[in-house]
């Protein structure tokens, strides 16, 4: 057997120490990984169709929350990735029920100090309710973000994984921190507040047309240029956590002709509060107020939003809300109204309070 001569030795030696504290160097510059826990719910992102080019008719909630991981692997290397499977539905079918289950289940997880944000995959359908929900029940300033897809996870030019990509990163990033809760789709960043799906298919589907987006997503990096302004997560007061249930809202549309059918229908089923969704700035037809006056007078409380979409709703403008005892939407849609008042009245019955939170959410 040959043996080094000791000089040999310790030049060995002296090699073989030099690497170890490069490799140990290297090991303590490396920036540690956030853990961000996405929580799949079903929808488009997770659907399916027949052939590589079908975009319409395909099968919603079809894949699950480890093969859409396993889709997009650079996701290692931006975020420790988790998943989970909170539900597996289409989001037309998302209910007040599956909200408070989604909603106690975020907080729990947000709540951990090995959590540092949240990835909700979601249908596009419902999923800016869904986001407002969250953002005015999330008891956390960590990052909560909702995406979702336009197109089927088997299409050629599928925008999930993209959107996949872009919100674990967002939701690992210090910049979106206390920001409330996002939307990130098509590479921006929008509100849940604000934001609403204007399209029934393409792939900038999710605009906040006049209020403007929060920033972009580039180069693996987000870029805020403004923030939401009403108060969110941890500033609500609105606390879901003994919550079984939430109290019946509907929304009424109106139109020209419209009548009292659907008020009094509603009113007949049992609703606690009316979103009337009026023409213009929320105007009241002449065959629907008495409707909605004598539905408050049973003790429902009635918004007035509008179906038009943009813009602040005003108080005593189309109808003379002081005198009706009625409440208007600011510039929530009818949808997010609805989502509002349902949580205002698990607090109160004042009209007067509930218009106050209109104006502070």
């Amino acid at each position: 057997m040959l043996h080094k001569n000791p000089a040999q030795s310790m030049i060995a030696l002296f090699g073989l120490l030099v690497c170890m504290a490069s490799a140990t160097q290297a090991q303590q510059a490396a920036p540690k990984l956030p853990n961000v826990t996405i929580l799949a719910t079903g929808g488009t992102i997770a659907g399916s169709g027949a052939t590589s080019t079908t975009t319409v008719g395909y099968t919603a909630a079809t894949v699950g929350v480890q093969r859409l991981i396993a889709a997009v692997p650079e996701l290692a290397k931006v975020a420790n990735v988790s998943g989970e499977q909170t539900f597996q539905i289409a989001s037309e079918n998302m209910t007040n029920e599956h909200w408070l289950t989604l909603a106690k289940r975020v907080n729990v997880l947000l709540a951990q100090s090995n959590v540092d944000g949240i990835v909700i995959t979601h249908g596009t359908d419902t999923l800016e309710e869904t986001a407002y929900f969250l953002n005015l029940v999330v008891k956390s300033r960590k990052p909560v973000v909702l995406v979702g897809a336009m197109r089927p996870s088997t299409a050629i030019s599928a925008d999930g994984p993209i959107n996949l990509y872009n919100s674990v990163m967002l939701a690992a990033s210090p910049e979106a921190v206390g920001k409330g809760v996002l939307v990130a789709m098509n590479d921006q960043i929008q509100s849940a507040r604000d934001v609403t799906k204007v399209n029934t298919s393409t792939l900038d589907s999710f605009r906040t047309p006049e209020l403007g987006l929060l920033g972009y997503i580039q180069g693996g990096k987000p870029f805020f240029y403004r923030q939401q302004m009403r108060k969110h997560t941890t500033e609500s007061e609105f606390d879901i956590g003994a919550l079984q249930a939430l109290p019946q809202v509907d929304i009424v549309y109106g139109y020209a002709n419209v009548g009292p059918v659907a008020v009094d229908a509603l009113m007949a089923a049992g609703a606690k509060g009316i979103i009337h969704a009026g023409v213009g700035d929320g105007s009241l037809a002449a065959r629907v107020k008495p409707a909605l006056v004598a539905a408050r007078a049973k003790g429902a409380v009635v918004v007035r939003a509008s179906r038009v979409g943009q813009g602040i709703l005003a108080r005593n403008g189309e109808a003379n809300d002081d005198e009706l005892d009625f409440v208007v939407a600011d510039t929530l849609s009818a949808q997010k109204a609805r989502i509002l008042l349902m949580l205002a009245l698990t607090k109160t019955g004042s009209t007067k309070e509930i218009q106050r939170m209109f104006y502070t959410y």
